[in-house]
């Protein structure tokens, strides 16, 4: 069956339905079935999602998408396809950037700091432990570990695990649910159900038509379509090579297919380097 609507994990489709300007009204009632009430976003602005370290030797950050709301709260919005080694770590290395980046140089500052969420959409469940098997929905700050109080109430990371939920169209209740339905199913649907008829949906439904995609966008989705089923292969592969072993094979095979360094970064948790001398070792070798 022909698909109609994009994929919203593939790295463009989730860009164009929640990272382009025009849409940042889809992305901002998304975010907020994520939020408590006291958090609710009324705007937002886009910034860069290229962020570098202090010193060439250190490893600069790539967010998918990062934002600010009205209040200066910054919001790094990761889409994680599959498991990855330390992924609780990178989050935490990536949620470092826009707090450090807040100094303001050459002035005297006394560290007040604007919040931070780092926003991680999985598909995959995680195997930490940390987290109650039935939610699919978590949030964690630093907290006092003898009282449970929060001890920093500025750094937030919220992560969800898209898997877990089940639910069929006619099951969907809150907005929660209709916006994780859409994420699981968005590719697999023919026309815009009855369930979803509130105003922020048809403009959804609107922008995710392939066919109303121009030239260059098609092809820019398709070839992310392509990396995308191309990563699952080569993910599926390293499985059965062994951990440490698969993840080489994975970075290699992604080079040949053409995907950017970037990417390849986020998938396999290689540094730049790494990747680089991997690709000038197979230049050589050819």
């Amino acid at each position: 069956m022909k698909e109609v609507y994009i994929n919203p994990f593939t790295d463009f489709g989730f860009k164009k339905l929640f990272g382009e300007e025009q849409n940042k009204e889809m992305l901002i009632d998304f975010l907020n079935q994520l939020l408590p009430p006291e958090d609710q976003i009324q705007s937002l602005t886009f910034h860069k999602n290229e962020h570098y370290a202090r010193t060439d030797a250190e490893r600069k950050a790539i967010f998918d998408l990062f934002c600010e709301n009205e209040k200066g709260e910054k919001f790094i919005i990761e889409l994680q396809r599959a498991k990855q080694k330390n992924f609780m770590e990178r989050t935490i290395y990536y949620a470092t950037f826009p707090l450090q980046e807040q100094a303001e140089p050459g002035k005297e500052w006394a560290f007040d700091l604007k919040g931070v969420y780092s926003i991680g959409i999985l598909n995959f469940e995680l195997d930490t432990g940390l987290f109650p098997k039935e939610d699919l929905l978590h949030t964690a700050k630093l907290m006092n570990v003898k009282t449970g109080d929060v001890l920093y109430d500025k750094l937030t990371f919220i992560y969800l695990e898209t898997p877990k939920f089940t639910k069929t169209l006619d099951q969907l209740e809150s907005r929660f649910d209709k916006w994780l339905f859409l994420l699981r199913n968005l590719h697999l649907l023919e026309n815009r159900p009855q369930q979803l008829q509130e105003r922020v949906f048809e403009n959804f439904f609107e922008i995710a038509q392939i066919s109303k995609l121009d030239k260059m966008e098609a092809d820019q989705y398709q070839e992310s379509l392509k990396s995308m089923r191309d990563y699952y292969n080569t993910i599926k592969y390293s499985r059965e090579q062994g951990e440490e072993e698969g993840v080489l094979k994975v970075a290699m095979n992604m080079l040949k297919l053409g995907v950017d360094i970037d990417i390849i970064v986020k998938s396999t948790n290689l540094s730049f380097h790494e990747i680089e001398e991997l690709k000038n070792n197979n230049d050589k070798a050819n």
